[in-house]
């Protein structure tokens, strides 16, 4: 018997589809090409599916595909990488909150109008 998950059930487990599954695999987001059981299909380790959320969660930030490649090619070299990987995900950080200060001033604009509308259908305006 073969160990490890099957693609459907790591595409359960992560919300992806096996297509999105073998996409990150073909394009060198993955660490490492999942081992294939006896019957050739892929087998994925819990390593496996705790990268593909951290994958899962940088890409749902925003970070484009290019810089998850390359914090995947950072992450097979190990230790000597620890600099360039923190570097990246500060850079990626700062870009993270530059977007929610976007979202809070666009939910201002909203909320204003909501508020704007509500007074007017109270005939307050």
């Amino acid at each position: 018997m073969d160990e490890g998950m099957t693609i459907a059930q790591v595409a359960q487990r992560t919300g992806l589809t096996a297509h999105t599954l073998r996409y990150y695999e073909r394009t060198g987001l993955m660490l490492e090409p999942p081992p294939r059981g006896g019957n050739g299909h892929r087998r994925y380790t819990e390593r496996d599916a705790d990268w593909i959320a951290l994958l899962t969660r940088l890409r749902a930030s925003g970070m484009p595909i290019a810089a998850m490649r390359r914090y995947a090619e950072l992450a097979r070299r190990g230790r000597d990488s620890y600099v360039a990987r923190k570097e990246l995900l500060e850079a990626h950080r700062a870009d993270v909150i530059a977007k929610i200060e976007q979202l809070r001033s666009d939910l201002e604009i909203a909320d204003y109008k909501i508020d704007l509308y509500s007074r007017r259908i109270r005939g307050e305006e």
